[in-house]
This record gives C-alpha cells, sequence and structure tokens, in this order.
C-alpha cells in the first residue's frame, strides 16, 4: 500500500491563455512518516506518437511532509509551442502530473 494518496487536483486559472503558466492545487493524504521530501514533475505530452515531443515543466521537491492531508499550489510555466509539431498544436493533450 502507498504511503501518499493523491486525493484531489484542481485546476487553477481555468480557461485561461496557452502562454499562461499551468496553476494546480494538489491535495493529498500521507499515511505514514516519509524520510524523504516528495518529488512532483509537470510534463506536457506534446504528441502521443514521439516521447521526444514531451516537455517537462516543473520539477519540485515537497518537504518535510507531516503524516495527514496537505496541499499545495503547484505551478509551471507553459508550453514552448516551437517544440509542438503543426499536426499536434490544436486537439487533445495530456498534461502530466507525477
Amino acid at each position: 500500500m502507498a504511503l501518499v494518496n493523491v486525493t484531489n487536483v484542481i485546476v487553477l486559472d481555468n480557461p485561461t491563455v496557452f502562454t499562461n503558466p499551468f496553476q494546480f492545487e494538489v491535495e493529498f493524504e500521507c499515511l505514514g512518516e516519509l524520510e524523504d521530501d516528495l518529488e512532483w514533475k509537470v510534463t506536457y505530452v506534446g504528441s502521443a506518437e514521439d516521447l521526444d515531443a514531451d516537455q517537462v515543466l516543473e520539477e519540485v521537491c515537497v518537504g518535510p511532509v507531516p503524516v495527514g492531508i496537505s496541499k499545495f499550489v503547484l505551478q509551471a510555466d507553459a508550453p514552448d509551442p516551437a517544440r509542438i509539431s503543426q499536426q499536434d498544436l490544436v486537439g487533445v493533450t495530456v498534461v502530466l502530473i507525477t
């Protein structure tokens, strides 16, 4: 069983302009003592067919994390449109928070 469970993610400043930073309110529950900080990463998936099109927008460590429920705002720069192929500029995409 995991010691950390993400319980909610709220997209803030939505809707917004594509070039504005992403903002997420992340709520999670810590079920036991953690030896290390939690590492969070925001990745923009630029293409379903090309892993090289992925853009890591933010990497951050949060801690120390107490046992119980915590939340924080995770902000990440907008993706670089120059790194997105023409056929992928408009349509469905994914932003991963890991």
